[in-house]
């Protein structure tokens, strides 16, 4: 993948070229959609689909993330604090630096999110570098 000069702008279609990375389990994916390897800079996007028994492993990231809940019902849980709160189509999850936190699906409809931490996290990419 190449690289845009700063202040370009790029039409990034969501079904194509988008490397998966394995943060899902029990059922779904996560798509990378912005990220350093094709040229984002500030901030990222992954698209990440749980089935009806999906959930994230737990995620940690140095900088914040925020995700919004494109459709379907789960929840987050503050792995930490043991507090899971719930969310629904519409919602919006801001999570701090250095927090542990999952998504799960809530067994009935599925769940689909947008969203990832800003700036970076090189280690979520670990796996693309290496097989490349």
């Amino acid at each position: 993948m190449t690289s845009n000069p700063a202040g370009t702008v790029r039409v990034i279609d969501s079904a194509v070229d988008c490397p998966e990375i394995p943060i899902v389990t029990g059922g779904g994916n996560a798509h990378v959609v912005m990220w350093p390897g094709n040229g984002a800079i500030y901030r990222t996007f992954h698209l990440i689909s749980l089935d009806l028994s999906g959930k994230t492993i737990p995620l940690q990231h140095s900088s914040d993330s925020v995700y919004y809940i494109v459709s379907g019902k789960g929840t987050v849980t503050d792995v930490a604090a043991g507090v899971v709160s719930e969310l629904t189509e519409g919602a919006m999850v801001h999570i701090d630096r250095g927090d542990t936190y999952m998504f799960a699906a809530d067994g009935i409809s599925g769940m689909r999110l947008l969203g990832g931490p800003c700036p970076a996290d090189p280690d979520l990419y670990a796996t693309l570098r290496a097989s490349k």
